[in-house]
């Protein structure tokens, strides 16, 4: 699979990622990345981003390429960061990149600021194919270190049949569907 960067001064370039058969790192569907990127293009340019489970950077890297300010990726995977590192590096982004190896489930201090955009795209199983289920925990943390400004929004991709209730702090205000995947758009309440 080819992972192209769809606009911005980086249009057209092509990601490293894994290879086709290694199933660790899933990166987002480019037609889904494209609407999503649709959804908040007029949000995007002079943002603070923050790409949680960053995998090889893509979606961070997509926000740099469309004017964001700057990107904080944060991933566990030593494959990822290096990946992340390569692509952020190969575009000529690292003024504007901040790459921090942490996990976003026990070491969100790390990653602690105030974002306008926060993208979260966790992985759906682990290499035993069972299911995570990280994404409420997740959104938990945006709320407990309070990251999102008065008017940021927070993305998040989980997988059709992970739940997430509702999360106080968070209002969930579109929700998107693609094939088996959901992607919830939520502000501060």
């Amino acid at each position: 699979m080819t992972l192209k960067v769809i606009a911005g001064d980086a249009r057209g370039r092509i990601l490293k990622t894994l290879p086709q058969d290694d199933l660790s790192i899933r990166p987002m569907l480019g037609r889904m990345k494209k609407s999503v990127f649709d959804i908040i293009q007029f949000r995007i340019p002079g943002c603070d981003f923050l790409d949680l489970f960053a995998g090889v950077g893509s979606v961070g890297i997509e926000a740099i390429s469309r004017g964001a300010n700057k990107c904080v990726f944060a991933e566990m995977s030593d494959i990822s960061l290096k990946l992340i590192k390569h692509n952020v590096n190969m575009l000529g982004y690292n003024d504007k990149a901040r790459i921090v190896r942490c996990n976003i489930i026990t070491q969100f201090d790390m990653i602690a600021d105030k974002y306008d955009i926060v993208f979260m795209g966790p992985p759906y199983v682990d290499s035993g194919k069972k299911a995570l289920a990280l994404t409420y925990p997740a959104l938990k943390n945006v709320v407990k270190y309070d990251i999102l400004k008065d008017e940021s929004i927070l993305i998040a991709q989980k997988h059709i049949k992970e739940p997430v209730g509702n999360v106080a702090g968070l209002e969930n205000f579109r929700t998107e569907k693609y094939g088996d995947t959901v992607v919830l758009f939520y502000k501060r309440t």
